[in-house]
């Protein structure tokens, strides 16, 4: 769900000089609801990009109606590309895409310096709507500092937008929620979060602190709709991969006050969402995505496929949705 008028008006208001707007977001992410897919990269039996696989995931993510997509993010094995791989990946998504959804590029580091000298290459890729970026793994650096890296990062790509990624679970750090809004009082392109924190009460407290133009998205597949109860506009999914047309139902209906329909169709699914975590991600949906056809299940080393006894169990669990290539 997204206004491309909007887009042109932000872009047209920020080259005038005396164009100070302070706290008001227009922009293409703003506009931007509903159903994200985290695409995964696939890669071939030599372990080199799939371009062609890559492609055709892209396109039918779009025909089954998702609303935006997210390249090199977590699920994307961004960790474990080359920086030419990175831009090749984030490029051949925008292309592909050809401003059908928005786009948004994944670009995490944990040195601040290399972050902003690799998010500045965004600034050129024709089709990227967004930059989103992850908390600084390993350092564990303090708030401030969380909050230094993510302000340097917003003025190096800016004026696109910037989702800041809070996923304590991969990074060791939490960003609180007191920093984000210094973040988005801060820097105006600083516009969304995607929340992985597992913790629902700090999903409402960015929710009930942030300006309503800030967006929250939820960034675990098992709790968008209690993440959309509480505010949030949408969810960040890994499920989508596999099932893109029924996520995106799912989060339409939430976001539509129809809670019958979404918790239906949560229920319908969870063991999927759940299945899709029984390895370290994208393990698992690699391997379901492969059993459907779509694309290997190679992974980069130091990820390894599921053991066969996981691999087993997720067959079944595609057998049961449908999902195995006829």
């Amino acid at each position: 769900m997204l206004s491309p008028l909007l887009t042109q008006a932000y872009f047209a208001h920020s080259c005038k000089p005396d164009a100070v707007t302070p706290f008001v977001i227009h922009s293409f992410l703003m506009e931007t609801t509903g159903c994200g897919t985290a695409i995964v990269t696939p890669f071939r039996a030599d372990g080199s990009i799939d371009e062609a696989a890559l492609k055709a995931l892209v396109n039918w993510q779009i025909e089954s109606g998702i609303d935006f997509l997210v390249a090199c993010g977590s699920t994307g094995e961004a960790a474990t590309l080359d920086e030419d791989e990175w831009l090749r990946t984030v490029t051949l998504v925008a292309e592909t895409a050809g401003g059908r959804v928005p786009v948004w590029a994944g670009c995490t580091q944990n040195n601040t310096r290399t972050l902003v000298r690799m998010a500045g290459k965004l600034k050129q890729v024709r089709g990227v709507a967004a930059v989103l970026s992850a908390n600084p793994y390993y350092n564990k650096p303090s708030q401030e500092g969380q909050f230094q890296h993510f302000l340097a990062l917003a003025k190096a790509v800016e004026p696109l937008p910037v989702v800041i990624y809070n996923i304590p679970g991969r990074t060791g750090v939490n960003l609180d929620p007191a920093t984000v809004v210094r973040l988005a009082e801060a820097a105006p392109n600083i516009q969304a979060v995607k929340e992985s924190s597992g913790k629902l009460p700090q999903v409402a407290e960015l929710v009930h602190l942030l300006p309503s133009g800030f967006k929250v998205f939820s960034g675990d597949d098992n709790m968008a709709l209690g993440s959309i109860g509480v505010g949030a506009k949408g969810l960040i999914s890994v499920a989508s991969n596999e099932i893109p047309a029924e996520m995106s139902r799912m989060i339409h209906a939430a976001l539509s006050n129809n809670w019958a329909e979404a918790q239906e169709l949560e229920r319908r699914y969870i063991r999927l969402i759940d299945a899709n975590f029984w390895d370290s991600n994208p393990c698992p949906v690699k391997t379901v995505l492969s059993l459907m056809g779509r694309c290997t299940d190679h992974v980069r080393l130091p990820l390894v496929p599921p053991p066969a006894a996981t691999r087993q169990k997720l067959e079944q669990v595609a057998s049961e949705y449908g999902l195995l290539k006829k």
